[in-house]
């Protein structure tokens, strides 16, 4: 049973902001490189990710103009991701201030992106890849608010990625929603899950050791060390795919079946004041 629309659900929250200066240390998990940079390298995939996104949904917003609903709840999402993807730009352009050389990995990004996915991927099927790498982010997301990934973190990343979590978790089946109206076929679905898995977990890992590979004394051997202790301190990567794939694959499956909406709300309800601020 899928629950009603609420089209007053997606508020974009733009007048927040989620400074990062110059005190902040280059190693602020306290698991440590590894945790730091399984994190710092999620946060570089966010802002070519969500503009992957947008553009995915948005080729398809005229075939909407008989759901009123959906399509208002379609340009809510666009804002969050807009607001999302500035957020994470700024964290971006902090790590290359503190000495990481990151233009390298970024441009091979954006050319997988905009060179490869963008031109030679079916409009269908980069849409199906939204919803899937949604759905994993709402998986993801609802971990973060419920088991404190983050309070072993600096203040200003949890503040950054839970306001992100909660915002996930409020527009998660807008991108499976415009799925369903315009192509609805299973096939295409675990198509789209199965190319996003492999880019989305291909690149973050591809991002990690970009970062870990420039912290001074390590070579190969401590790259796979920090990167396996992160791994064991910080299991998300294999708790999303599990139960990403296990949720996503049943015929039946739609975002809205997880009743995890209070979550967000509750979250999210300190920034929906009038003047309320992130920091």
């Amino acid at each position: 049973m899928v629950p009603p629309y609420d089209p007053g659900r997606i508020r974009p929250r733009t007048h927040l902001k989620f400074p990062f200066d110059a005190s902040f240390p280059r190693q602020w998990h306290h698991h440590g490189l590894g945790s730091t940079h399984l994190w710092n390298g999620l946060n570089m995939l966010f802002p070519q990710g969500e503009r992957f996104f947008v553009r995915s949904v948005n080729h398809y917003l005229d075939r909407l103009e008989d759901a009123p609903e959906l399509r208002a709840q379609v340009k809510a999402f666009f804002t969050q991701e807009g607001k999302h993807a500035r957020e994470h730009q700024a964290y971006i352009e902090l790590l290359e201030s503190q000495g990481y050389r990151l233009s390298g990995y970024m441009a091979a990004y954006q050319r997988i992106v905009w060179g490869f996915l963008d031109p030679y991927f079916p409009p269908a099927l980069r849409l199906a890849m939204t919803a899937a790498l949604e759905h994993y982010t709402a998986v993801m997301s609802e971990q973060t608010l419920t088991l404190g990934v983050f309070a072993d973190g600096h203040p200003a990343m949890q503040r950054l990625i839970e306001w992100h979590a909660a915002e996930e978790i409020e527009h998660k089946s807008v991108a499976f929603d415009v799925l369903r109206k315009v192509a609805p076929g299973y096939a295409l679905r675990v198509a789209g899950l199965f190319m996003g898995t492999l880019s989305l977990f291909g690149l973050w890992l591809a991002a990690s050791v970009t970062l870990l590979r420039q912290e001074p004394g390590l070579g190969w051997g401590g790259v796979l060390r920090e990167l396996w202790r992160g791994h064991k301190k910080d299991p998300v990567l294999v708790r999303v795919l599990w139960k990403g794939l296990k949720q996503y694959l049943r015929p039946s499956f739609h975002p809205l079946q997880n009743d995890n909406l209070h979550l967000a709300r509750a979250y999210l309800a300190r920034f929906d004041e009038p003047g309320a601020e992130a920091a």
